[in-house]
């Protein structure tokens, strides 16, 4: 993310009536990409491919597409809304659609629903009802017209937030008026890799082998430098069409490994919009036939991990005199590095080596236009007096919940000892 700017004006968490939905994700996009994966195979396979492709117009295949990709909304009032939320290993995605008698324009008008926690990790088979409450709608632009996509969290059915509701406690931080008033804003760079389903390979890797050395992927273009540039593609408009505040797409430096950031975003919302995105690129990974992994380390070696990057500001660091502010805020952060650690993604040990561009996960450290600190300064932040800083550490896999909530309780609320301050700020050689 190469900076923040102004949040846009529209507010992401409601469907204004004049709203105007284009075509779902039709599964016919995917023929290329199934083509050349086809392809890979013999002769005798591609042109039995070729063959069933002339007639797909009277397949059951074509069939089924022309009725998923139908807008009903010229023949009822009733809308599908599909309900999101977080399973059980805090980073599985579930999902199940209601229908809704009309469109929506705010979450607090659709319904509660329950689901089976048993079934997901978050309950015991004899009591295991527990139940959502949508937080956030976004347009679905899977089955398009009026439909939704909904992002919920979970309660026991006394109206306790589950252990994996990480969402409830970032909202009580959120409304903190210390926080309110500081209008936190965030930019997240969320990296993924693509594996090939039946192998769980890198997209494009030779199965069982290795691609080049690292070097030419990097925003790379053509055949033998891209792999899935189609599915980012697709998930950059999806995302777009959703009203998610998507601000960009990159190829990463490993082969087969992508980056997209939303942002900025201010406070809760980072963290909704974040997920919303990693359920569009499920589904559309699932359309593709390829497998989504956000491990921070897919790929043991010399190739570089997936992270997270999470780029803050406050109103007081994009102020004049805000560079000082933030080197206050990196104090802090100094002071609870081993918290953030721990709560920043499952493995992140093995990616936060202190080579391919991260910190030692043991040490903290900061510094201008350094990527292989623990907080990056920009050399603009720094020339300007006031920005942002850049959180290095979050893995590809983190709760961005739990993170933009800790980056706000540490900078903004928590208060430590100035003999902690002092002594932090020669460790880390900050004046403040």
């Amino acid at each position: 993310m190469a900076q923040i700017l102004a949040p846009s004006t529209q507010w992401q968490m409601r469907v204004p009536k004049s709203s105007t939905f284009g075509s779902p994700i039709a599964t016919k996009m995917w023929s290329s990409l199934l083509l050349k994966q086809n392809m890979k195979g013999a002769a005798k396979s591609a042109g039995k491919f070729r063959v069933l492709a002339l007639h797909s117009e009277n397949s059951t295949v074509n069939r089924t597409e022309k009725l998923l990709n139908m807008d009903i909304t010229p023949y009822t009032d009733k809308i599908i809304a599909e309900y999101i939320w977080i399973g059980g290993s805090g980073i599985d995605m579930r999902s199940k659609s209601r229908t809704i008698s009309k469109p929506v324009e705010h979450p607090s008008e659709l319904p509660k629903w329950n689901y089976d926690g048993s079934s997901t990790g978050q309950a015991p088979g004899e009591d295991s009802e527990v139940i959502l409450y949508p937080q956030a709608i976004f347009k679905d632009p899977f089955r398009g017209g009026n439909n939704i996509l909904v992002i919920c969290d979970a309660y026991t059915p006394a109206g306790e937030p589950i252990p994996t509701n990480k969402r409830h406690k970032a909202a009580e931080i959120f409304s903190n008026k210390k926080v309110v008033d500081e209008v936190p804003w965030f930019g997240i760079e969320q990296e993924y890799t693509l594996l090939q389903q039946n192998v769980k390979w890198p997209l494009g890797w030779p199965v069982g082998g290795y691609p080049g050395p690292q070097g030419p992927y990097y925003c790379g273009a053509g055949a033998d430098k891209s792999f899935g540039r189609d599915i980012s593609d697709a998930h950059y408009k999806a995302c777009l069409y959703a009203g998610i505040n998507i601000s960009g797409t990159n190829g990463e430096v490993m082969p087969g490994q992508w980056e997209y950031q939303v942002g900025p975003s201010v406070g809760i919302e980072a963290g909704d919009h974040i997920w919303c995105s990693r359920y569009i690129l499920e589904r559309i990974t699932e359309q593709a036939g390829v497998v989504l992994s956000l491990d921070p380390k897919p790929i043991e070696g010399d190739w570089n991990g997936a992270g997270c990057h999470t780029n803050y500001s406050t109103k007081s660091m994009r102020e004049e005199g805000g560079f000082e502010v933030i080197k206050k805020a990196i104090l802090n952060l100094s002071l609870r590095h081993k918290e953030h650690i721990s709560a920043y993604g499952e493995g992140n040990e093995r990616r936060l080596t202190g080579k391919h561009e991260t910190a030692s996960i043991e040490t903290f450290s900061w510094g201008v236009a350094n990527r292989g600190c623990s907080i990056r300064v920009g050399r603009d932040t720094e020339k300007n007096g006031k920005g942002y800083l850049e959180d290095r550490r979050p893995a590809s896999n983190m709760d961005p919940y739990v993170v933009t909530g800790l980056l706000a309780e540490t900078t903004i609320l928590y208060e430590p000892t100035l003999e902690a301050e002092a002594l932090a700020a020669q460790k880390v050689a900050l004046k403040v």
